[in-house]
């Protein structure tokens, strides 16, 4: 599910808005960046002589998303540092009010924001060549919050083990006894605080709290298929299936704008603008000085005393270096951008989950089908408008898992999100009939993609290739979660309500007919990342180093979903918030947190898959 930096396709469809989803997706990017033949480059700055009639703040940060919020709230509690914000999109609220922006803040209203291009980044990749060379929709935040405004706010930190991979692929002090306080510290678990959660962050998680009999089903229908039952997917033990966490506080969406930002607004050292896009970063010699962005048609620029801090996302945080000359020489030189740092892992090492959905008949009228009816829209919306409560206050995904796809995986490779409903196109078309599904894919992909810059221009999207399905190994996996996801819904504890499957379909059986099935159904979860790489600089293939800062630069860093050295086994939001958490005690000078030797759940064996 969209992440950070990260979900957001799942949920019930509220039925509305899909003429707007349908032209946006024929103009193909958000009407801000369609003027194209406006944009008219100037040369690039390289002195700091107009300095003294420009702006300044110690940090500018580009970009109001997951990171962002939480880097302009910690690096503004020391009051003698000052800091501007700046976001592409708008801000969160429509007169700073909830019910105006409901769309937004209603957990279960989630598939309105993947149709809106006010708030949406509506990124496409290339045609794929081995999903049916199908053109895969990637949605990314565009106003406060970033995408933790638009995703389905499902909270997934990963396994410990993906943490300690990174420390071995280069980051050093990323491992999980470096990186679990920093999630203890963001988060305010509704459970309270224990060694693996936190009881006092701003971040409030919670559970679901419909309760409903599918997805009890599912958890008791996981167990007798012999996979355990998980108290805490974020805790000691991720393998297993139970309740997962969610970003939602007192019926309401609980993203970065609202955890981070909007109660530190009235500091005097924090300045925000939004509807800007930055356009290039300035430099003087090797030294980034500042930012150049367009607002209401205007060219600005702003100087940072200090650092320009990168928080755009594992799309436009790579898109905005290359813009500005650090990137591949050889690609910038073929668009005529001056080059300023060679760096050829810039975009590069791009990776994302792909996920499809199992789907099953409920011979039940007890799923989410009748609520996607307009007069049940209408009751479950005005509830949410006068309480904050019902349907409309949460958005379903309640539960969950993790899995291992064969024996001799060390942890789990395969995720799992049950929804009492049925999503069709990404929620943009109204589920047919009474049916639930299971959202699944293979957590570790071994396909690797990149982006370009498909012009000079910062008003083109980028051009973008994740190569799914590009190996073997992938479509095994694939294969596998399948078969796995049947056998689940196979279970006595689905007998009461099992239908005929809707998909794949019964008539879907051989390997090679499962395979077909996953090409033309597998879709993107919605979690970019890598693309900023973080590694030693020893690595050619490397952006930032273990603080934060791109290599060969000064005054630069990047701190967001993009520097993940590889993506880790679950959503990437919560991931995200903590990067920036640790960033900004790097930032600030503070003394890493550290918590050695926190157990984590090793399977009695590693021979058999469960």
């Amino acid at each position: 599910m969209l992440s950070a930096a990260a979900s957001g396709k799942v949920g019930f469809n509220m039925g509305m808005g899909v003429g707007r989803c349908v032209s946006a997706w024929l103009r193909g990017s958000p009407n801000a960046l369609n003027r194209r033949r406006d944009w008219d480059p100037s040369p690039r700055y390289s002195t700091t002589a107009a300095k003294s009639s420009t702006p300044s703040f110690n940090y500018v940060i580009v970009g109001a998303g997951s990171a962002g919020c939480v880097l302009a709230n910690r690096l503004t509690e020391d009051p003698q540092e000052s800091v501007l914000l700046l976001e592409a999109g708008p801000k969160d609220r429509t007169l700073g009010n909830v019910r105006l922006s409901w769309k937004i803040h209603m957990p279960a209203a989630l598939t309105y924001n993947l149709c809106d291009d006010k708030v949406n980044w509506f990124y496409h990749t290339l045609p794929q060549e081995h999903v049916n060379n199908r053109v895969m929709y990637w949605p990314r935040g565009r106003v406060w919050g970033g995408s933790s405004s638009l995703n389905a706010m499902v909270y997934i930190r990963g396994h410990g083990e993906d943490y300690n991979r990174w420390q071995r692929e280069g980051a050093e002090g990323w491992d999980y006894d470096h990186c679990l306080p920093y999630f203890r510290k963001a988060q305010c678990h509704e459970l309270g605080g224990d060694r693996y959660r936190g009881g006092s962050g701003p971040l409030h998680v919670t559970r679901g709290k419909t309760n409903h009999p599918l997805h009890r089903a599912f958890i008791e229908a996981g167990q007798q298929a012999g996979y355990p039952f998980t108290n805490d997917m974020n805790g000691f033990q991720q393998e297993g299936l139970g309740w997962m966490d969610m970003t939602i506080y007192e019926g309401k969406r609980w993203s970065t704008a609202s955890a981070y930002l909007r109660p530190v607004l009235t500091r005097a050292n924090l300045r925000t603008e939004v509807q800007c896009l930055t356009t290039r970063i300035l430099f003087d010699g090797r030294r980034a000085v500042g930012v150049e962005y367009t607002q209401n048609g205007e060219k600005k620029q702003v100087f940072a005393e200090k650092e320009v801090i990168l928080s755009g996302g594992a799309i436009n945080s790579p898109q905005l270096l290359m813009l500005s000359g650090v990137g591949n020489a050889d690609d910038l030189k073929q668009l005529d951008i001056p080059v300023v740092q060679h760096l050829p892992g810039v975009g590069s090492n791009l990776q994302d989950h792909l996920e499809l959905y199992v789907q099953q008949q409920c011979s039940q009228p007890i799923t989410l089908y009748k609520a996607q009816k307009p007069f049940h829209m209408v009751k479950i919306g005005l509830e949410w408008l006068l309480q904050y409560t019902g349907y409309g206050a949460t958005a379903h995904l309640e539960s969950g898992g993790f899995i291992r796809s064969r024996g001799g995986v060390a942890h789990p490779d395969i995720q799992f999100h049950f929804l009492p409903s049925q999503v069709i196109d990404h929620g943009r078309v109204a589920s047919k009939i009474e049916a639930y599904q299971v959202h699944v894919g293979p957590m570790r992909s071994t396909s690797i993609g990149w982006l370009k810059l498909k012009s000079a221009s910062p008003l083109d999207h980028p051009i973008i290739q994740p190569n799914y399905l590009s190996t073997d190994t992938d479509v095994w996996e694939f294969r596998e979660c399948v078969k796995l996801s049947r056998e689940i819904f196979a279970q006595k504890a689905f007998d009461p309500f099992r239908g005929p499957e809707v998909q794949p379909g019964p008539e879907c059986q051989s390997d090679a007919e499962i395979d077909a099935f996953v090409r033309d159904k597998a879709d993107s979860a919605y979690h970019p990342s890598c693309t900023c790489k973080m590694g030693s600089p020893s690595d050619p293939m490397a952006v930032v180093d273990p603080e934060t800062r791109v290599l060969g630069l000064e005054g630069l860093r990047v701190v967001d979903a993009s520097i993940m050295p590889s993506v880790v086994s679950g959503n990437l939001n919560a991931p995200t918030i903590m990067i920036a958490e640790k960033a900004a005690d790097i930032i600030r000078g503070r003394p890493a947190l550290g918590d050695p030797g926190v157990p984590v759940y090793q399977p009695g064996s590693l021979e058999t898959q469960r």
